[in-house]
């Protein structure tokens, strides 16, 4: 975002300033300390004078960690800002505001200040309006005239109470053990805890033991322990990684009716969750790490088409060079007809579920997309090609190299991601890798970060990577969604589409992301079945005929957004719902 000389903030990334390993090119270079102002001076980081600061950006390209960034802003923002992690950290600008009786969605990339802006609507974060400390006072000052300063009085007087699902579930198990079942009853403060259990599908989940739960079945848990408690507001923090599509609109309905009581806000990257669920969206945008601006709220509609075309009209900012494009295409047919492995059909038993696969075969340069609802044993297949598990018989085989990526990434060892990838292919330095991973993936700025440091998108985003950089002829990713933004996913989808076809490789990838699955594959298999007691593992098809066998067997149909070509889910027994369904046409329908 462009900006005029006028008001500038410096940011210095504590974790990439090692003034130690280098020689203080900043402090050296700077003309203003050279005519003798102290205008960087070395701490234990670089610490920047935004006053003296003339914004030549010398230091920024001199830095050999590419730790500082200078940012020239409208003067528009001052008096704005909200929150500042410390002298040269990241600047927050405006909060979105929770609104009675309706869902406010917050959309915008990872890194722009979404979940600060949730911390300090739910009261574990005092907003310091960008400087050292700020009193209550002086911040319902800068908020007077807004909607927001009643709940900021109230909140300051501790009379809001707030329910929050936070955004990592794979950290539930660490903090609470025993059954789910008991830490539903704890904090079911409005006696729903049987209503709530039943409309997300926890029946059968709620009497095992936390640290046996699926991700989509942790998910479910912590959506219903934070609607089961009794709240003035509640902030959910991502609901849809790891729920299948049909479950995620289960989710979107309860959370729906919890806002015709009480106010809710989401912050959600599945955009057609997002588009059903909510009635407002804000949109946060800025540098990622640096600074963020949260927006004004837009009608739901408008504020997601705003955001991929990468221009907001009210605002009159570009926040993207290139929007984010839906292709409205006729699927594709595989490029190669040449099989690289065929498998025969198996089984895999399990106490209670048992998965049922057709005989099939992967071609090569292809990817193919795997869907169908959770517990169906869409990872128990991937498994099973992966080496991991056998099947009943052992009868799989398929004797060529595997790169697998699973579902749950977890960080085991504590060394720098650069340290990391290099140990699994040396070449990660080299221009081409940089081109085409790297830069992309916006990994550069993680090299020297230990990776049990990182966040879960930032895993995330190793992970996929670390899985190509493998010598493999078959690669399986597992949900490569999860935690990632809507421009992070438009990214992956774009790498591993050009990863299969420039380098012949087949590529297999579960998700529930309609639309990163719309984007990446050739092929789909359609998983079917009981979820928890019986799978059907169907062989690969074209696009068409498995978008509809999915999608029919869940009852939903999408149109196309006029706008943007974007996919939108139908309303239920909507006119272009019965529509499509008469036809048979659940998502292709043009």
């Amino acid at each position: 975002m462009g900006g005029t000389s006028g008001y500038r903030i410096a940011v210095v990334n504590r974790d990439k300033c090692k003034p130690k390993k280098c020689s203080q090119e900043c402090v050296k270079y700077c003309p203003r300390v050279r005519t003798g102002d102290e205008t960087i001076v070395i701490d234990e980081i670089a610490v920047i004078s935004e006053e003296l600061c003339v914004g030549c950006g010398i230091c920024v390209k001199k830095c050999p960690f590419g730790a500082i960034s200078i940012v020239g802003l409208p003067h528009e923002l001052e008096g704005k800002e909200v929150h500042r992690y410390g002298i040269n950290g990241f600047m927050l600008y405006n909060l979105p505001i929770p609104k009675k009786g309706s869902v406010v969605g917050l959309l915008g990339a990872n890194g722009t200040g979404k979940s600060t802006a949730v911390r300090i609507l739910s009261g574990q974060l005092k907003p310091n309006l960008g400087k050292g400390e700020a009193s209550w006072e002086e911040v319902f000052e800068r908020f007077a005239g807004t909607e927001l300063l009643d709940y900021l009085k109230q909140l300051s007087e501790g009379n809001v109470r707030v329910s929050v699902k936070p955004q990592y579930i794979e950290a539930i198990p660490k903090v609470y053990s025993g059954k789910a079942r008991d830490l539903l009853a704890k904090v079911d403060e409005l006696g729903i805890m049987d209503e709530i259990v039943e409309k997300l599908g926890l029946r059968n989940s709620i009497n095992r033991e936390i640290n046996e739960l699926s991700g989509g079945e942790l998910q479910r848990l912590a959506i219903a322990a934070c609607l089961l408690k009794d709240a003035d507001f509640y902030f959910l923090d991502e609901v849809t990684s790891y729920l299948d599509i049909y479950q995620r609109t289960e989710v979107a309905k309860v959370i729906r009716e919890k806002a015709e009581k009480k106010p809710v806000l989401i912050v959600e990257h599945d955009i057609a969750i997002l588009d059903m669920l909510a009635d407002y969206v804000h949109i946060s945008y800025g540098e990622p790490g640096v600074y963020g601006i949260i927006t004004v709220a837009k009608g739901v509609r408008v504020g997601i088409n705003q955001y991929l075309r990468g221009y907001l009209a009210e605002e009159n900012i570009r926040i993207r060079e290139k929007p984010i494009e839906f292709e409205v295409f006729m699927p594709r047919d595989s490029t190669s007809e040449k099989a690289l492995i065929e498998y025969p059909s198996f089984r895999k038993s399990f106490e209670g579920f048992t998965l049922t696969a057709e005989a099939g075969e992967f071609r090569e340069a292809e990817v193919i997309g795997v869907v169908g609802p959770n517990a169906t044993g869409k990872s128990t297949f991937v498994k099973i090609l992966a080496g991991v598990l056998k099947d009943d018989d052992e009868k799989v085989e398929l004797n060529v190299k595997v790169s697998y990526k699973p579902q749950y990434v977890k960080a085991d060892v504590s060394m720098p991601v650069g340290a990391f990838l290099r140990s699994i292919n040396p070449a990660i330095d080299s221009s081409y890798h940089k081109t085409e991973f790297i830069r992309p993936l916006r990994l550069e700025d993680l090299f020297e970060r230990q990776l049990d440091e990182l966040s879960g998108g930032e895993l995330q985003r190793v992970a996929i990577l670390a899985c190509l950089l493998r010598d493999a002829d078959l690669y399986l990713l597992d949900e490569p969604s999860a935690h990632l933004d809507v421009e992070q996913r438009t990214e992956v989808a774009r790498i591993i589409r050009r990863f299969a076809l420039n380098n012949s490789k087949t590529v297999l990838v579960v998700d529930h992301d309609i639309y990163l699955i719309d984007m990446i594959s050739d092929r789909l298999m359609v998983f079917q079945g009981e979820p928890g007691k019986k799978g059907i593992a169907r062989k690969p098809m074209d696009m068409r005929n498995g978008m509809n066998l999915f999608l029919g067997n869940l009852g939903i149909t999408f149109r196309r957004d006029e706008e943007t070509k974007r996919p939108r889910v139908n309303k239920l027994n909507s006119r272009l719902d019965r529509e499509q369904k008469a036809k048979g046409e659940y998502y292709y329908y043009f």
